[in-house]
């Protein structure tokens, strides 16, 4: 039962001050998409999981560090594209000016200037029969060269994966709630008050 519900005081406070009971503030609109983002996004996490547990023959040790890598570059392209989209605006209203783009213009908007080859699209746009695992270490090299600070820091053991069961996983990480990721899950759309 909640505060709410049962209308107590959130804890007992000594002293001349007292506790007011306030109602809990209704969840609004957006508050609640994200939520049901949350959700969607856990329901994403388990599915990748169980097909892991059902498909790979790995323990969940050997194929956790994969998983987030794809994870990663599901993230590091949301941010890309969200910073093309603000640069792209920003050289619209003249306030940048219009010249071939650079890593500082990524950096600046806490993006990483992700070679094409590392785009999460680009990875599910490759022809059917593609060797996934090595377009994805391909993908992590790609980054490690351009980002010095994630040299030999990404995950590159995607040969232990059949293609089927990467291109899964892959298909699981590209629902809509993650491709918006950067939108729905940063700033002031989370705060739930």
């Amino acid at each position: 039962m909640t505060r709410a519900q049962n209308h107590q005081p959130a804890a007992a406070v000594s002293g001349p001050s007292t506790v007011v009971d306030r109602p809990l503030k209704p969840v609004s609109r957006v508050n609640q998409n994200a939520l049901e983002n949350i959700e969607k996004l856990e329901d994403d996490l388990w599915a990748a999981a169980d097909n892991l547990r059902a498909n790979s023959k790995l323990t969940s040790s050997e194929y956790c560090m994969p998983v987030l890598g794809v994870i990663f570059l599901r993230h590091a392209t949301n941010r890309y594209d969200a910073a093309r989209l603000q640069i792209a605006e920003e050289q619209a209203a003249g306030k940048m000016p219009k010249r071939p783009l650079v890593k500082q213009d990524f950096i600046k908007r806490r993006a990483l200037m992700l070679p094409k080859e590392a785009r999460y699209d680009e990875l599910l746009k490759l022809p059917k029969g593609t060797n996934l695992g090595t377009a994805l270490v391909d993908a992590m090299n790609a980054i490690e060269r351009d980002f010095e600070p994630l040299l030999n820091q990404l995950p590159k053991d995607y040969d232990k994966f059949g293609n089927d069961l990467l291109e899964d996983l892959l298909r699981i990480f590209d629902s809509a709630a993650l491709r918006t990721a950067v939108e729905t899950y940063s700033g002031a759309s989370t705060n739930i008050s």
